[in-house]
């Protein structure tokens, strides 16, 4: 993926800390800021914590990432993939894996009464115990 290509088509710099922390992302799948800043670190040198969460906001915003969160667990960041799945996660050790929507493409976001809103995304979460965990 050319991350480079997609900040510069959102309107932002594609700066190293930026760069980097989309393809940690990307590699990692959901990570918390703390991951991500972590990476950050390792990869270019120093990083404040602000930097990292003016980073992750301003790609969720650009929607260039997706906010993930799991009630009980810290904000993760996945690349934005406009696919509308969701998430399992193990109750025990925390693993988070994606899930396509469970009857096909976005049919969830039929739901059976919209108040007059016009619905793009639906989030569901599933919960249960891993095979790793004993599942």
């Amino acid at each position: 993926m050319d991350f480079a290509a997609e900040l510069r088509n959102a309107g932002l710099r594609a700066t190293q800390p930026r760069l980097a922390a989309l393809a940690f992302i990307a590699e990692k799948g959901h990570c918390t800021v703390d991951d991500v800043r972590d990476h950050v670190r390792a990869k270019i040198g120093s990083v404040s914590v602000q930097a990292v969460y003016d980073i992750v906001h301003i790609l969720t915003e650009k929607r260039i990432l997706r906010e993930v969160r799991p009630v009980g667990l810290p904000t993760m960041y996945e690349i934005e993939t406009c696919d509308n799945h969701h998430h399992i996660v193990c109750r025990i050790c925390r693993k988070i894996e994606n899930v396509p929507c469970a009857v096909g493409y976005r049919p969830c976001l039929q739901a059976s009464t919209t108040y007059g809103y016009v619905i793009d995304e639906a989030e569901v979460v599933y919960w249960g115990v891993c095979p790793g965990c004993g599942g």
